[in-house]
């Protein structure tokens, strides 16, 4: 359970990164450009996502029970789930009247994503993983505001269609097949049970 905390802090305080030095982080692209940073920036987000992901497995045959979520509390994660897979999917396209009107749709996608699955798991290593998420981008969230970052300007309505359609069409696969493949559980035994 240690290595998966240790895990999910620096995945966490890599991301943080804009968030409690920006000072920092500009400096360090003007010293190395952007390119180069983009590209360290991404190899240790690669290499601390892995280490997050075989940590969390390994936490999974030790984690306790905090509490049994009822049934119906699962219908709901399926709500959040889909707002969330539309949220992402607005945020990889140009900006519709959604992605203007969530100012930040993949941190608001990530705060769905969380709450949905808190409501749906009871186990510690799962709580500590999705609080901590949810507390994560809240406080980017807080912190883009703060340092006034903007949001994408509006493009084209024709987005927003696109990507409530890509939104939905992942979000069936990830729930009929992909989250057990990837993952290992399927969410509808949840609801099967």
């Amino acid at each position: 359970m240690v290595m998966f905390v240790v895990a999910l802090a620096l995945f966490l305080l890599l991301h943080s990164i804009r968030i409690f030095a920006p000072a920092w982080r500009k400096s360090m692209i003007d010293k190395m450009g952007v390119r180069a940073w983009r590209g360290v920036y991404s190899v240790l987000s690669i290499v601390t996502f892995i280490f997050l992901i075989y940590a969390f497995a390994q936490s999974r045959a030790v984690t306790p029970m905090l509490y049994y979520p009822p049934v119906w509390l699962a219908h709901i994660a399926f709500l959040l789930m889909l707002i969330s897979f539309i949220l992402a999917a607005v945020s990889i396209f140009p900006a519709g009247k959604l992605a203007v009107w969530t100012k930040h749709p993949l941190l608001a996608a990530v705060k769905f994503w969380a709450l949905a699955h808190l409501l749906a798991n009871g186990e510690l290593n799962s709580v500590i993983l999705f609080a901590g998420f949810l507390i994560w981008a809240v406080a980017a969230r807080i912190s883009a505001k703060r340092q006034n970052i903007q949001p994408r300007a509006f493009k084209s309505v024709q987005w927003d269609i696109i990507a409530v359609i890509t939104g939905i069409v992942l979000y069936g696969l990830f729930i009929m097949y992909l989250h057990e493949l990837l993952i290992g559980v399927s969410p509808l035994a949840m609801i099967r049970s």
